[in-house]
């Protein structure tokens, strides 16, 4: 169903727009017009703590939710703290769906996960195969927050005819990742063990698992103007895919940063660690249809998230 453009002039809450995702949505919204932008840090507002949300929302009013914020992380993260996410981004969800609400919010785009599809999905994933089969074991649990984020849009505009809408976006990266050694996705992880083996003048780069999954990925800024135009465009109760279009092996993806990065060493795999799913490829042809394609191709964003990483204003 057709939307409508979001008012100049209308505040606009960025839920977690310190983060990656909220940063470039946040960049996104200025360059477009929209200075109206709120948000906080979470040491400011705690979104798992229900009174401290109620209170911004009684206070701000934000016209607009965009809800970005989350305990995200890579399968290490994943399979070590099950119950931080999935309480933790349940909480989140919880406080600011509700909030949003009671508080006559004008529309809310919640952002989920391409990790909610199961794991043997037929590829590319469409929207319709959510709960479909079982899910992948090293991630469910952050998965199923997200499940429960999306059940939670229909649930609400079913009952309270609110207009929200949910969103899954792929694999991620760009400026303002997390860097951690052990915490973070595949491309930050990855890009951080190439770049100091580069420093240490390493022979040898060993990555976790056979090389052999399929991946999609999509740069950040990308992401951020999908939310956008998802924001102004679209007002339905459908789930969108936001991805790229394009799928890549893990190990076609480290050959490729080991040239944006400039290693010289060799790459291994060690096949005793876990893969994860085997292949995970978005279906974005609602999206598509919608006159939405992304910019940047894979080798140019790593580029620019490369150049961004050297500037040390990088989290790990």
């Amino acid at each position: 169903m057709q939307g409508r453009p979001m008012e100049k002039q209308a505040k606009i809450y960025v839920a977690g727009m310190y983060g990656m995702v909220g940063s470039a949505i946040t960049r996104c919204l200025k360059s477009k017009g929209y200075h109206n932008i709120v948000g906080h840090g979470s040491k400011e507002l705690d979104l798992q703590n229900q009174a401290a949300v109620d209170a911004f929302f009684r206070s701000a009013r934000p016209d607009y939710v965009i809800l970005s914020a989350a305990k995200v992380g890579g399968i290490y993260a994943n399979s070590t703290y099950p119950a931080e996410f999935i309480y933790n981004n349940l909480q989140i969800q919880n406080n600011i769906f509700h909030s949003s609400y009671v508080y006559h919010v004008k529309k809310l785009l919640f952002l989920g996960s391409s990790c909610i599809y199961p794991k043997h999905a037929p590829q590319p994933m469409k929207e319709e195969s959510l709960l479909s089969s079982p899910l992948e074991p090293s991630n469910e649990y952050y998965a199923i927050a997200k499940i429960a984020g999306i059940k939670m849009t229909e649930a609400y505009n079913k009952q309270y005819h609110t207009n929200f809408i949910s969103c899954m976006p792929t694999n991620l990266y760009g400026p303002n990742d997390n860097y951690d050694s052990m915490n973070s996705h595949v491309i930050p992880g990855m890009l951080r063990r190439f770049h100091e083996a580069k420093a240490a003048k390493k022979k040898e780069v060993t990555l976790w698992g056979t090389g052999k999954p399929r991946r999609e990925f999509l740069y950040v800024d990308d992401l951020a103007e999908a939310c956008v135009f998802i924001m102004c465009d679209y007002m339905g109760n459908q789930t969108i895919n936001i991805g790229s279009g394009q799928e890549t092996t893990i190990r076609e993806l480290a050959e490729t940063l080991k040239r944006v990065i400039g290693y010289k060493g060799r790459i291994t795999f060690d096949p005793s660690k876990p893969d994860g799913t085997p292949r995970k490829f978005l279906d974005s042809s609602r999206l598509f249809k919608m006159g939405w394609r992304p910019k940047y191709k894979l080798k140019e964003g790593l580029a620019l998230a490369y150049k961004d990483f050297l500037k040390g204003k990088v989290r790990m």
